[in-house]
């Protein structure tokens, strides 16, 4: 008879809040009434608490049940990335006894066809969609899980306040060559101004409750809409032309970008109550700068709605 070495108790009589493993990646069919089955190879995040009086938490069972419960997948025609990670928690609690807390987290990289805007040449366009939920059992052994999707997509910035510097530049040097304030305002509406980009990246997580469905398009598509433009995969010179400016018209600092997307979620989701948890978060990898700018909120979807008829009336 072996001995079950996990539930000894530890040397140290210390609870650990999270425990479990990382770096998971599993494949995925989810399949979909009417429409064809998306195929993921997500990475999975996986944690329980564990107890000051049990030395390790059985660290098999975890990826083990991930594996029953995409293995049940075969068997429902309707099934998101949010309803696998309740899943899969539910899974932990029954595998994991002594837990009273568990987590699981994936994210995996979505597949979506793009064109190009002038050329719309066809290409294939890759962000990331993410799934989280965590239970909390209380003493009497009940259970209460929430569940959050989202997405996180690269677009581009451009940057207002060099721009503004350059718009003065050029303003004084056309000034000194004699052009009237008539023709530099014609001048200054025909071309766009220099100035310096970065690469974005926009999150989005909004927590489901219950009876409630949130489209992950829409969220990609906010994402988008809140940069100064959007990256494609493929573009001819035409295309290109048009991104840089486009892009170079909608000068936005990165809580411009934070602030668009909050804007958007709470108009799009009108219909989610006031108690739903909306995380946004906005990175731009800064192109003449060594550090990365960063602007987020978490917040509850009443406490947005609130803020924002105040602020904006």
């Amino acid at each position: 008879m072996f001995c079950d070495v996990q539930a000894t108790e530890p040397d140290i009589k210390v609870s650990l809040t999270r425990v479990g493993v990382t770096n998971l990646k599993k494949l995925v069919k989810i399949t979909r009434e009417s429409k064809r089955p998306i195929i993921l190879l997500p990475t999975f995040e996986v944690f329980v608490d564990l107890p000051s009086s049990q030395k390790g938490i059985h660290m098999s069972r975890s990826p083990e049940v991930i594996e029953e419960v995409i293995e049940n997948l075969v068997n429902k025609e309707t099934y998101g990335i949010e309803e696998l990670s309740v899943d899969i928690v539910k899974k932990l609690f029954e595998r994991h006894e002594y837990a009273s807390r568990a987590e699981v987290l994936m994210h995996s990289d979505y597949m979506m066809e793009e064109k190009s805007p002038i050329t719309k040449k066809k290409s294939q366009e890759i962000c990331k969609i993410i799934g989280r939920a965590y239970g909390i059992k209380d003493s009497e052994g009940n259970i209460v899980i929430k569940k959050m999707v989202g997405a996180e997509v690269v677009g581009i910035t451009a940057c207002p306040c060099a721009q503004n510097l350059l718009k003065e530049k050029a303003v004084n040097n056309l000034k000194e060559k004699g052009f009237s304030d008539e023709d530099i305002a014609k001048i200054l509406d025909s071309v766009a101004i220099a100035t310096h980009n970065q690469r974005g990246i926009g999150t989005i997580m909004i927590e489901v409750p219950d009876g409630y469905d949130i489209s992950i398009s829409t969220i990609i598509d906010i994402i988008k809409k809140s940069m100064s433009g959007e990256v494609y995969e493929l573009l001819k010179r035409v295309d290109e032309g048009y991104v840089v400016e486009m892009a170079h018209k909608n000068p936005k600092f990165v809580e411009d970008c934070a602030r668009a997307m909050i804007k958007q979620v709470v108009d799009e989701f009108s219909y989610l109550p006031d108690d739903t948890e909306v995380l946004v978060r906005q990175v731009n990898k800064e192109s003449i700068h060594r550090h990365d700018a960063f602007a987020e909120r978490y917040s509850k979807m009443g406490d947005l709605r609130a803020e924002l008829k105040l602020n904006n009336k």
